[in-house]
């Protein structure tokens, strides 16, 4: 009777499974990446013009930028679970990395909506220009350029920070690796390849992020 070997080495489909893996990462990070600078970008605008809209908007950037993401995603998929609102791991892992999205991103906006000078707002209204039309021609383009370095610093913490997601049962990147070391048993072997992978979804950000930033900069 032929024994089944209890571990077995690294396999195509074990690549493949890692693609899958690198493939839902950058869902996830799509998802908590567009949407967490949409909300970042209202809740900065709002903090920087309202002092209670500020007040408010602090505690919620403090929570989440002082508790660790890990027991941000336990306690929200937990806390779901026991009033009878389960999300799958992917919706839940989306939920809590907009809002820690979000919360940097509004730092960084505020920053640059109160780093605005004011006479240009002025000089825009008074050539006749009303306040929306001030804010998304003037304003707009002035924070965002002086954001967007920071911004992608965020991006790429975030695309790692997915890995994160794990302890909750999502399979990504990080997860399927983990998988794959339980059954091959070749650690060393299978998180390089994960290294890699990892490499090649941020350096091209990182890479274009700073063409960008010296294009915006001529």
């Amino acid at each position: 009777m032929n024994s089944v070997p209890l571990f077995s080495g690294l396999q195509p489909n074990d690549l493949i499974f890692l693609l899958q893996g690198a493939g839902h990462t950058l869902w996830l990070a799509l998802w908590a990446i567009v949407l967490g600078s949409i909300l970042g970008f209202l809740m900065g605008w709002l903090r920087s013009v309202s002092r209670v809209g500020n007040s408010l908007i602090v505690v919620l950037v403090d929570v989440s930028r002082s508790v660790p993401l890990l027991i941000q995603l336990i306690v929200v998929n937990a806390a779901l679970a026991a009033f009878r609102y389960p999300l799958s791991p992917f919706y839940c892992s989306a939920v809590v990395l907009t809002l820690y999205m979000a919360s940097f991103c509004s730092e960084i906006y505020k920053g640059g909506f109160e780093s605005v000078p004011q006479n240009l707002q002025k000089a825009a209204r008074s050539l006749g220009m009303s306040y929306l039309q001030a804010f998304a021609n003037v304003t707009v383009p002035i924070m965002l350029r002086r954001t967007f370095a920071s911004w992608i610093g965020i991006v790429l913490g975030v695309l790692k920070d997915t890995s994160l997601a794990a302890v909750i049962g999502y399979i990504e990147l990080l997860r399927g690796s983990q998988i794959i070391v339980t059954r091959t048993q070749e650690p060393l072997l299978v998180l390089l390849i994960v290294g890699i992978f990892y490499f090649l979804l941020c350096y091209p950000i990182a890479r274009l992020g700073a063409k960008v930033e010296k294009g915006l900069g001529q």
